[in-house]
């Protein structure tokens, strides 16, 4: 009898759901009705809201997606993708369908799958495909013009500080919004445009400088 309650008891227990499992990591237990006003933060704009969010679920999701792509690269990618997804898609949460982490990680698993299939179509591409008709030799005044403006624009990045190097570089050179890069780099939003703002400063007026002096 004492057997047959104890297991009464651990089914009683039992998780029901992919969320119920990973809260129950965390102690104390994370109340659902804190995941949900989060969402709807993200809903009306709030970008610490989202950066609140990543700090909570990146990890999860971001080994989520390593076990399927079985990449640390493409991992890192797909958890990018995923937040980039919620800050978008954050008005089309409705708790009525599931938490917020099992939306979150239903993202992330239908993410990785596609990168997965992705890569795995290239790998399958025939190598005697078609090549490319070879483009025209460059003009040598267009070399020696693109070297110029390469010379030029690393000047300018040199005089900045690396914090405001690494900001630029992470918005524009990855092509990522203000938010996004404040994400990736654990950074407040504001934080983020001031080093864009005064990087840009310094990298205009180091350029217009250069340009003074041909």
């Amino acid at each position: 009898m004492a057997t047959n309650a104890m297991i009464g008891r651990k089914e009683q227990m039992a998780p029901a759901t992919l969320g119920d499992v990973l809260y129950a990591k965390s102690k104390p237990p994370v109340d659902e009705r804190e995941w949900v006003a989060i969402v709807q933060s993200i809903a009306v704009g709030d970008q610490l809201a989202l950066h609140a969010l990543y700090e909570r679920a990146h990890r999860v999701v971001f080994t989520l997606a390593l076990r399927i792509t079985s990449n640390r690269e493409t991992a890192e990618e797909v958890t990018i993708d995923v937040f980039h997804n919620v800050w978008r898609d954050a008005t089309l949460y409705d708790a009525a369908n599931g938490t917020v982490l099992g939306w979150i990680m239903n993202q992330a698993r239908s993410r990785a799958i596609d990168r997965l299939r992705f890569e795995n179509r290239k790998k399958r591409t025939p190598d005697n495909c078609e090549q490319p008709a070879a483009e025209p030799a460059p003009d040598p005044h267009d070399i020696l013009e693109l070297r110029k403006q390469g010379e030029s624009l690393r000047a300018a990045l040199s005089v900045l500080t690396q914090d405001e190097r690494q900001a630029i570089e992470t918005t524009f050179f990855a092509g990522l919004t203000y938010a996004e890069a404040a994400v990736r780099l654990d950074q407040p939003l504001g934080t983020i445009k001031t080093r864009i703002r005064s990087g840009l400063y310094k990298m205009r007026h180091m350029l217009t400088a250069g340009a003074g002096e041909l």
